[in-house]
């Protein structure tokens, strides 16, 4: 056989696995557990790390305020060097829609050795401390909560002994650009960090979901969160892997009633999401790049090439490996937009988004060594550890 056929039967054996051996990574139907309603309902202190966010908290904030849970909580939102008026603006919105008492903080600059974000959750669950509550919940500025998210989070939580409960906030999907990235980003992360694995008792397998972890006090000091994991850019799931290290459990699944109102209208701003920290997820190692880019390739850019060039070739066997690669692939994807409420006919165009998120992924590796490194809210890390820049 050539090597086009032998490309292709590897691409479809590859997917095979993937479909059957990667702990069904493309069903959706991990969500939050039913749980029993405690009694008494436990404390809860809610940290929300805020930089420049006056555009998305009239929609969120007041969300998270209006949560109908029976037990004791507070927000505190930590105002991390805004410009744009994010404290003064929380303050307002609580003044006038009422609800969960909500204290603003300011950390001040991170000092070397801290991400913006994590010192800022730190200086939240500082504050929180004071409150002795018995769980934390870390949630972003962008992310609103129906009424019932945190009694629902909490009851899941206590009924499943779990010490981190997290779900992956559904993404807005409105323009064209965030149909075809943004349900892909969610099922590329599912690939990685399969829901079920994660939740399985003994598996190694450890993620969180930034926008929505919900953190036992006692887990998080046996695990000496944050510092734990100061330096991390993609410190959801070092925080996952911080707990199960230490013998806590962990569960994730996708969300129903925790929705990111942040919008991505331009493909520039979805290519900076993922570019900001692609190359961290492959811990700055060249040969994990290239194994990517070439895991990219074989799995989701050879069945379309295969098809093209088997039928440009005459190769019938190139022809059907590559279709049915592409079929399985096709079939993967679907559950992913059904959950997100999006039409079915982008499910065979996965392997061009696939090449983008390829793109990114170089990209956020030239970044780095260009000395830009991943970012959050205009601070740019270079290297770990290193003294972030204002941008």
């Amino acid at each position: 056989m050539s090597a086009l056929v032998w490309t292709a039967v590897a691409s479809l054996a590859a997917w095979l696995w993937l479909l059957l051996g990667q702990g069904f990574f493309w069903r959706t139907d991990v969500r939050l557990p039913p749980g029993r309603e405690p009694e008494p309902w436990p404390s809860v202190c809610v940290v929300v790390p805020a930089r420049d966010e006056a555009a998305v908290l009239p929609v969120s904030l007041p969300a998270l305020l209006a949560q109908d849970y029976p037990g004791r909580a507070e927000v505190f939102l930590v105002d991390d060097g805004s410009t744009d008026g994010t404290g003064r603006l929380a303050r307002e919105l609580a003044d006038r829609h009422g609800g969960l008492p909500l204290t603003v903080g300011s950390p001040g600059e991170p000092p070397a050795g801290w991400t913006g974000k994590l010192w800022a959750v730190r200086h939240g669950i500082g504050l929180a401390r004071a409150r002795a509550p018995e769980y934390l919940l870390l949630t972003d500025a962008d992310i609103a909560h129906a009424p019932d998210s945190l009694r629902r989070l909490v009851a899941a939580a206590r009924t499943g002994g779990f010490d981190v409960v997290s779900q992956m906030a559904r993404l807005r999907v409105e323009s064209f650009w965030e149909r075809m990235i943004v349900p892909a980003f969610v099922y590329f992360f599912a690939q990685l960090y399969p829901f079920r694995r994660v939740g399985r008792d003994g598996s190694r397998t450890a993620a969180a979901a930034g926008g929505c972890v919900l953190l036992r006090s006692e887990a998080a000091e046996r695990a000496r969160i944050p510092e734990a994991v100061r330096e991390a850019v993609i410190d959801d799931v070092a925080l996952a892997r911080a707990v199960k290290a230490c013998g806590g459990r962990v569960w994730l699944g996708l969300a129903d009633g925790v929705d990111s109102v942040r919008p991505y209208p331009r493909p520039a701003d979805l290519w900076r999401m993922v570019s900001r920290c692609a190359y961290a997820q492959l811990r700055h190692s060249p040969v994990l790049l290239a194994g990517t880019v070439a895991g990219l390739a074989l799995v989701y850019l050879v069945p379309p090439v295969a098809v093209v060039a088997g039928a440009v070739a005459g190769s019938a066997p190139a022809v059907a490996a590559g279709a049915a690669a592409w079929l399985v692939m096709t079939g993967t994807y679907v559950p992913m937009l059904r959950y997100y409420r999006q039409p079915l006919w982008l499910a065979p165009l996965l392997p061009f988004t696939a090449f983008l998120y390829l793109l990114m992924t170089v990209d956020s590796a030239v970044r780095h060594y260009r000395g830009q490194g991943a970012a959050w809210k205009g601070r740019t890390y270079a290297r770990p550890g290193a003294v972030p820049d204002e941008g």
